[in-house]
C-alpha cells in the first residue's frame, strides 16, 4: 500500500503529494464526466495547476489526469478544448 500522510486531517500520497479520494472533497468520484466539465477541464489545461482543475470538478487529480490523456489518445482533447473556448 502506498504511504500517505495526513495534513490538517486531509491524507495525501506520500509519493507525489496528491490529495486522495475524500468524499467531502470529491463528490463527482465515479460519476461519467458531462460535456460541460471536459470541455471545461481542456480549456482550463495549460492555463491551471491540474489539481485545482480536479478540485473545480469534483474529482481526483490522477482521475483528470487520466482522462485527459484517453481525450488526447482518441483525438478528442482538442475537440472539447474549442468547446470551452467558445
Amino acid at each position: 500500500m502506498a504511504k500517505v500522510y495526513v495534513e490538517d486531517g486531509i491524507e495525501y500520497t506520500a509519493s507525489n503529494h496528491r490529495m486522495r479520494y475524500n468524499p467531502e472533497f470529491h463528490e463527482n468520484h465515479g460519476k461519467p464526466f458531462t460535456v460541460k466539465e471536459l470541455a471545461y477541464m481542456c480549456s482550463m489545461w495549460d492555463s491551471m495547476k491540474k489539481a485545482d482543475i480536479a478540485m473545480a470538478l469534483g474529482r481526483t487529480h490522477g482521475t483528470v489526469l487520466s482522462k485527459a490523456y484517453s481525450l488526447k489518445k482518441n483525438g478528442q482533447f482538442e475537440y472539447y478544448k474549442k468547446l470551452g473556448n467558445a
